[in-house]
């Protein structure tokens, strides 16, 4: 079995697997990922020690808060850490939706569907930039501690500008972010900031839509309801969650680079994972995984070696000369 390596989260305390569980794949938007592959890979991935899930309530409308619960339920023993996000569910999504009346509804919410009656971390879900210079919003979170609905909570953020915005808010224990080989801006300052204020970090889209796996071509093509169809760019939501908004034909052009750097018999998948974990400020990254095989690849990400200082270099180079200019000062 692998074994896991464990990193704090910021100032909760709490030492989770260096690999988390990212479930918005077995929520939806991903294609058909059905019930018993979707269980599957949840377990595959607590079986090989992953001790950190990231959810939300829009992911399936419900969908992946409810198969944790039942897998949790099923599994018993230790829980691992669930953190979920609120706030997308709005319509339309605006800063003033975020309000305290909206924020407890539907966090009770994702206690019914998680079945608990604290939750264990909540993250505002990308909400628009100017909720973050809004305090009350904060204030609000504050009070559903205080109430114990809520354990702990922090943001998921689009922008760089956004994060740092956030850790000036004492409460924030947690930033979820983009970041990897085709999205480097937030090592630039950002994880500094974080590592210093204590702010776990939770690093999201490691493997840019799937297209860090080196699985891709010119010709994939992708289901209807899978996001990478129809949010190409940008139609539904942040372009940047769709292969970090990268042009698809220079991010395969990208990869095709970074292919010779792979280390020893490790996948192009865990050699993105293993870039990521290469900074110490990272708390956690959470790829997603729609079966079993998958959960238990990106766990065996936290065995690998640390990357050598010239794969280092030789990635931040294919970033600035390709990658950097179509997505560095965008978000």
């Amino acid at each position: 079995m692998t074994t896991i390596r464990t990193r704090r989260l910021g100032r909760t305390g709490w030492d989770i697997s260096e690999i988390g569980f990212g479930a918005w794949a077995i929520g939806g938007s991903w294609g058909d990922v059905g019930e018993a592959d979707a269980r599957a890979a949840l377990h595959a991935a607590l079986d090989a020690g992953v001790t950190f899930i990231d959810t939300a309530d829009v992911y399936g409308d419900g969908r992946s808060e409810r198969i944790i619960r039942d897998v949790l339920k099923e599994r018993g023993g230790e829980r691992p850490i669930v953190a979920t996000k609120a706030g997308r569910r709005l319509d339309p999504h605006v800063a003033d939706g975020y309000n305290a009346a909206n924020l407890e509804a539907f966090i009770d919410r994702s206690l019914t569907n998680l079945g608990v009656e604290t939750l264990d971390l909540v993250q505002l879900h990308c909400p628009p930039t100017e909720v973050f210079y809004r305090p009350e919003v904060f204030e609000a979170l504050d009070r559903l501690v205080d109430k114990g609905k809520i354990r702990f909570y922090g943001v998921s953020v689009e922008k760089v500008e956004e994060a740092l915005k956030a850790i000036a808010y004492p409460g924030v224990a947690s930033v979820q972010i983009i970041y990897n080989m085709l999205r480097q801006r937030p090592a630039e300052l950002f994880f500094r900031e974080a590592k210093a204020a204590d702010v776990g970090i939770i690093v999201r889209v490691p493997l840019a839509s799937g297209i860090l796996t080196g699985k891709m071509s010119a010709g994939s093509t992708f289901a209807a309801d899978d996001h990478r169809a129809f949010n190409r760019h940008g139609e539904a939501f942040d372009v940047g969650e769709t292969f970090s908004g990268v042009p698809f034909e220079v991010a395969l052009q990208a990869v095709e680079e970074l292919r010779p750097l792979l280390p020893g018999s490790a996948t192009m998948a865990q050699f993105a994972l293993r870039w990521i974990l290469m900074e110490d400020a990272v708390s956690v990254v959470i790829p997603g995984a729609k079966n079993r095989e998958q959960a238990e690849g990106n766990a065996g990400a936290s065995a690998l070696a640390p990357l050598p200082a010239e794969t280092m270099d030789r990635v931040r180079e294919i970033y600035r000369r390709l990658i950097a200019p179509h997505v560095h000062q965008r978000w």
